[in-house]
């Protein structure tokens, strides 16, 4: 299975992996910046496309990172798998964008047995998720994804860039403390959950708050 993963969380990226590659990874890009995911993500994926000599056609799934994340960004990303997906004719998946990095966490030597990933919210805050982990399984989601104040987070450890910001009052694992989630591996973990018979989300974006952006009132007519 080919599948095109986007996630535009945190940074733009997107991925193409498959079950018959070794590490699943056809190609991949990211970008470091967390305020290009319009001006980068389109082109990004046509170059990634055809330097794996492949096309639409080719794909067999899109998978879209359903945030949590900020409105813009994240629109970005979802708007461009529901357009693929609709123009080549592909089955759409979304996955909570806090997966990639469960999975990173899953696939390190020394993950916690319970864990949160937290990336920066904004606001002097975090988008969190509570997972646990079982040996030889992939990390289960316990609870979340919520937005709020590190402070507030369980006594856990806590891995992403969230944690990093916030490092003097949480239990920020110091390897991933600058980690955003990214699309090789929320590739890497729909591969996995449908090889399991799992289900995945649909494309509905998690937006835990408001857009800042709000639409004027009417204007009084001066007397």
């Amino acid at each position: 299975m080919l599948i095109l993963a986007i996630d535009t969380s945190a940074v733009a990226s997107a991925a193409l992996v498959s079950d018959d590659t070794p590490e699943s990874l056809v190609g991949s890009f990211a970008t470091e910046d967390t305020r290009s995911h319009a001006e980068v993500l389109a082109p990004g994926i046509e170059a990634l496309l055809a330097e794996a000599g492949l096309s639409g056609a080719d794909i067999d799934a899109v998978v879209t990172g359903v945030g949590p994340g900020p409105f813009t960004g994240l629109r970005s990303g979802i708007v461009t798998a529901r357009t693929l997906a609709f123009v080549w004719g592909k089955p759409l998946y979304g996955l909570m964008s806090l997966d990639a990095i469960a999975l990173e966490v899953a696939e390190s030597t020394d993950a916690a047995p319970e864990f949160i990933v937290a990336t920066d919210a904004r606001r002097k805050e975090v988008y969190w998720a509570r997972y646990t982990l079982s040996s030889g399984q992939l990390p289960q989601l316990l609870d979340g994804p919520h937005v709020g104040f590190a402070a507030d987070l369980p006594d856990l450890p806590v891995y992403g860039a969230g944690a990093g910001l916030y490092a003097d009052v949480v239990k920020a694992v110091p390897e991933f403390s600058d980690r955003q989630p990214e699309a090789l591996s929320l590739g890497q973990f729909a591969l996995a959950r449908l090889a399991a018979g799992e289900q995945l989300l649909d494309s509905t974006p998690l937006y835990l708050r408001e857009s800042d952006a709000q639409v004027p009132g009417p204007r009084k007519r001066a007397l």
